[in-house]
């Protein structure tokens, strides 16, 4: 007896295809991360990212242009601070003239309507590289946290629509969001870095802002007593949960493509939007191997975004965000 009912029907063709499939990408989706130097004239090739720049704040103005006209409508800054301008306690992150608070404003400027998330973390700013303060070989965590609610209403001040901490201090959600509601940003969002792995995917971006931690006497050389040990599963929860909690209006997991179980389990347990960020690594890795002639670039680059939204993340901060929608449309 002939099967009466036959799934391959709805895969015959590319019309039957697109009506019936799940998980659809848009523009909406994508969360842009942008890099911003010091200079005029500047758009600079991060070597380990091809095709991926440095800007300076003039020709920032033209990117911001150029998704917004694409139709991506949300930006995350970060910023390459000179080696001169950093110490152990990150004082240039609060200068109100600095490059993140001249970023924001350029960005809201150009494109008033463009959603502006911005990096909470010391390690831009730090001489040693870190997301929080050295003291005798361990990073303080309140210390670090108190400093991150300063940054984070710098940034609000400046006209951030969102701060983004990625330092992963134990109760800095908090510490922000009553730094914010003191100064009277009741609107300004936090997405939350919630689970953030210490993960080997990170060196292209490093690169990118020279935020690498320093081979010094009593500096750590990693960010493992921060950042979430790659084998825990369960604990990814605690720590979103946590957040959450404290205050936190969209959570992140990072990196993505090889952390999906954990994107699929958040999304399982809360109520907030879920964010993923798809990183340097995973994005170097793509380019490499397409340049090789190893693998088909743009097919791999939206199966890859395909697979992180289908696993539930609501945002996708990532380096592909203009390279899709050109795709796609």
């Amino acid at each position: 007896m002939y099967p009466l009912r036959r799934n391959r029907r709805l895969r015959t063709n590319e019309a039957i295809r697109s009506l019936v499939r799940e998980t659809i990408i848009t523009p909406n989706n994508f969360l842009v991360p942008l890099f911003v130097v010091e200079g005029k004239g500047i758009k600079e090739e991060i070597p380990s990212m091809p095709n991926y720049y440095r800007y300076s704040l003039d020709l920032l103005e033209k990117e911001v242009k150029a998704l917004w006209n694409l139709g991506l409508k949300s930006v995350l800054l970060f910023v390459k601070v000179p080696d001169s301008l950093k110490d152990n306690k990150g004082t240039e992150a609060l200068n109100p003239s600095g490059l993140m608070q001249r970023a924001i404003k350029t960005v809201k400027n150009t494109c008033p309507d463009m959603l502006v998330m911005t990096d909470v973390a010391l390690d831009p700013y730090s001489s040693y590289g870190h997301d929080g303060i050295v003291e005798n070989g361990v990073i303080l965590n309140d210390e670090t946290a108190d400093i991150l609610g300063e940054m984070s209403v710098s940034h609000a001040q400046a006209g951030a629509n969102f701060v983004a901490p990625s330092d992963m201090m134990d109760g800095r959600i908090l510490t922000i969001r009553e730094a914010l509601e003191d100064e009277g940003f009741i609107d300004t969002g936090i997405m939350s870095y919630s689970a953030k792995y210490a993960s080997a995917f990170y060196g292209p971006f490093r690169d990118a802002l020279d935020s690498a931690p320093v081979d010094m006497v009593n500096v750590p050389k990693n960010k493992k007593s921060y950042q979430m040990d790659y084998a825990n599963r369960f604990e990814a929860i605690r720590e979103t949960e946590m957040d959450i909690n404290e205050g936190a209006d969209i959570v992140m997991v990072k990196p993505g493509i090889a952390y999906l179980d954990i994107v699929r389990e958040i999304k399982n347990e809360v109520e907030v939007p879920v964010a993923v960020y798809q990183v340097s690594g995973e994005y170097a890795m793509i380019k490499a191997a397409a340049e090789k002639g190893w693998l088909d670039h743009d097919a791999v680059m939206l199966e890859q975004i395909t697979a992180i939204k289908r696993a539930g993340a609501d945002i996708i901060a990532s380096y592909f965000a203009k390279d899709v929608i050109k795709l796609i449309s």
